[in-house]
């Protein structure tokens, strides 16, 4: 086994193999770019090497950078972690060359399947089925759009390097089929320095299924069972689950043959994926290999009891696999969802800031948090804007989908905005609840996942106040304390008013409405009067940021963190940021919704209109990069396009004005 390992990655990949290492006494160092100086990756290794400034293609994409620290510390192989270099064959063959182990796939391997239109080929010839389309060489813009026609749409065009979504359009007309090429093409490109495409009949209401393989030196592959991990937003990843609901033993065997021929067809070394597209009816096709570890392997791990991370460094140092296929077996059922700072009632549109507040469940045996991030830690717009990954096990899925929403209900964030409380109704969704599982789940559950936003319960606000009561007296009695006079009366918070009853007043804001609560001091308890209606109320802290409340006689928990201005509070499973205000402000002119203002930093990929055009509500206007995906900015309204501040190439910072639309 290696005495020293070099982790190429950051955030939670890194920290997840920092662990196991760290189990078997393996000594680990890392790399890091000027932005990820306090990252905590870098904190849990024992050395780190800067490698550059923020920019992935000036740090982490820098092979010979990476291979340079590796030497320095003298580690004897580089885990690259999933992402950046992890699927680079010349990297690998520069770690080959420099004599240092790349714990993953050979060159050869990750050349085959790194090119979708090649490893299609590839795995007919296997025998591994495939999805009817064209998989071939030319890319002349004609040629393809005749191809689409004979296949028929709807078709997908898919960037034939890469993964995660980018370069992947959905054409359902031949007049769209142009411009579709032209954006696939346009994100393959920026993402993967790769224009070329491949284009597939598209299967209405297909499951994403995937399986994990893993190989050895010694010829030896097996497969780890599978995963569904249909439910995806922009053709990426949301929820993953193992075992596939409804998966008949039949199926998986043949699903897991199939996958182990396509491992065995290049000589597969390590952990890989192959992912399938699965038909309502059960016919299966081969979409791509992963040659690498994924994301979701976690609930590969809680169902099999095993450490993938530990079976890579094994493989890696020439150990044969440490179980046979007939060892292997399913146990329970596990259920993975990933935390992002995004916004999903704005299309999923990633968010950088500052974590002012982070809080997770605490974990267990069933329940397990990854995380490469920690309060105070920054969401960059350089990276991948992921936070943690919440996995819960459980006996069979009810037991694991339970302890899964309580999790999700125990997280706390503040200071960017994240797709938690959309991860908790998609779990305790209809569709999703019931095994209706197909990659449109989100779309066509639409209305029960994006309902209209509801104001703050009173519930909610008679937390926020009563913690922030509680709040002022601690920082009366501290004042009192250190003021020499302990029982001034000016420190206190009891609410006394020369000829009014004993009151505090407070203003909360929140998605536009604003609301007044006043708490009127009693012999028993507190009178709570909220936008006008009345209650008794009771509380007590029960500790650090807890509170158990009675309400007109209904007690229930409640916590409340305070970030700056911000109260975090949930209770009974509703969350809700309110803004504490010094008083009763004037109205305020709202942003009418699709603004021209850059939602984050970013480049302006294309000009879709000039100046002067007149243009329609929710026409394209411009195409902007950030995060590693395009986002269009549409017109938020009919009219005339007076004037465009940027070019196409330039870079823009987040709330630039684009567009001036008249």
């Amino acid at each position: 086994m290696f005495r020293k390992i070099l982790i190429a990655n950051r955030g939670e990949i890194a920290c997840r193999v920092a662990a196991t290492a760290r189990r078997l006494g393996i000594g680990v160092a890392t790399v890091y770019s000027e932005a990820d100086a306090g990252a905590r990756h870098v904190k849990l290794a024992d050395e780190a090497f800067l490698i550059g400034p923020a920019p992935a293609a000036e740090s982490y994409l820098r092979g010979e950078r990476v291979i340079e620290a590796a030497k320095r510390c003298g580690a004897q192989a580089i885990h690259p972690g999933y992402g950046f270099l992890s699927e680079n064959e010349a990297f690998a063959r520069a770690c080959a060359a420099a004599g240092i182990v790349f714990i993953g796939p050979t060159p050869e391997a990750i050349a085959a399947m790194g090119d979708k239109s090649a490893a299609k080929r590839l795995m007919e010839k296997a025998g591994v089925p495939l999805v009817p389309g064209y998989h071939g060489e030319k890319q002349d813009p004609g040629f393809l759009a005749k191809e689409a026609q004979k296949i028929g749409f709807p078709v997908l065009i898919k960037a034939s390097a890469g993964g995660g979504g980018k370069g992947m359009r959905i054409v359902t007309k031949a007049a769209e089929f142009q411009g579709g090429l032209e954006g696939a093409q346009r994100e393959a490109k920026a993402a993967f320095g790769d224009a070329h495409v491949l284009i597939e009949r598209y299967l209405e209401r297909p499951r994403h299924i995937e399986v994990q393989v893993f190989g050895d030196t010694q010829g030896a592959c097996v497969y780890l069972f599978e995963r569904d991990c249909s439910v995806q937003r922009r053709h990426q990843k949301v929820l993953e689950e193992a075992p596939a609901p409804g998966m008949s033993d039949k199926r998986r065997r043949e699903m897991g043959e199939a996958a182990v021929a396509a491992a065995r067809a290049v000589g597969y070394v390590g952990a890989g994926t192959v992912e399938f597209i699965a038909e309502p009816e059960g016919r299966f096709y081969f979409m791509e290999m992963n040659t690498r570890l994924q994301v979701e392997h976690p609930v590969t791990e809680m169902i099999t009891g095993l450490d993938l991370v530990e079976w890579q460094l094994r493989v890696a140092a020439g150990e044969p696999l440490p179980l046979a296929q007939k060892a292997l077996a399913i146990r329970g059922h596990a259920i993975e969802a990933r935390l992002y700072a995004e916004d999903p009632e704005r299309g999923f549109l990633p968010q950088t800031g500052r974590l002012a507040h982070l809080r997770f469940p605490q974990a267990a045996d069933a329940v397990r948090i990854d995380t490469g991030v920690e309060a105070g830690a920054t969401i960059s717009p350089h990276y991948d804007p992921m936070i943690a990954k919440l996995i819960a096990w459980g006996e069979d899925r009810p037991a694991a989908l339970a302890r899964l929403a309580a999790a999700l209900a125990g997280v706390e964030i503040v200071g960017v905005k994240t797709n938690v409380e959309f991860l908790e109704r998609v779990v305790r969704s209809r569709a999703f609840g019931s095994g209706d599982l197909d990659t449109g789940l989100i779309e066509r559950s639409r209305n029960e996942l994006f309902p209209p936003v509801q104001a703050a319960s009173h519930e909610l606000l008679a937390a926020a106040a009563m913690a922030e009561l509680l709040e002022e007296a601690d920082e009366g009695r501290a004042r009192a304390a250190g003021s020499g006079d302990p029982y001034s009366p000016w420190d206190s918070v009891d609410g006394w008013r020369l000829n009014q009853g004993s009151h505090h007043r407070f203003v909360f804001a929140e998605h536009g409405r604003r609301h007044e609560v006043t708490l009127q001091f009693r012999s028993t308890g507190f009178g709570l009067t909220i936008d006008g209606r009345e209650y008794a109320l009771t509380a007590e802290r029960t500790a650090p940021g807890s509170l158990r409340l009675q309400l007109d006689g209904r007690v229930f928990e409640a916590r409340a963190v305070h970030v700056a201005q911000d109260w975090l509070v949930s209770a009974g499973g509703a969350r809700v940021v309110l803004r504490l205000e010094e008083g009763l402000p004037a109205d305020e002119d709202e942003s009418a919704p699709g603004s021209l203002a850059a939602p984050m930093p970013g480049k302006v990929i294309a000009l879709l209109v000039k100046p002067g055009a007149k243009v329609e509500k929710g026409a394209p206007l411009l195409i902007l990069e950030a995060m590693k995906m395009e986002h269009t900015i549409s017109a938020p309204a009919d009219g005339v396009v007076k004037a465009i501040h940027f070019a196409a190439g330039e870079q823009v910072p987040e709330g630039a004005e684009l567009l001036t639309l008249e």
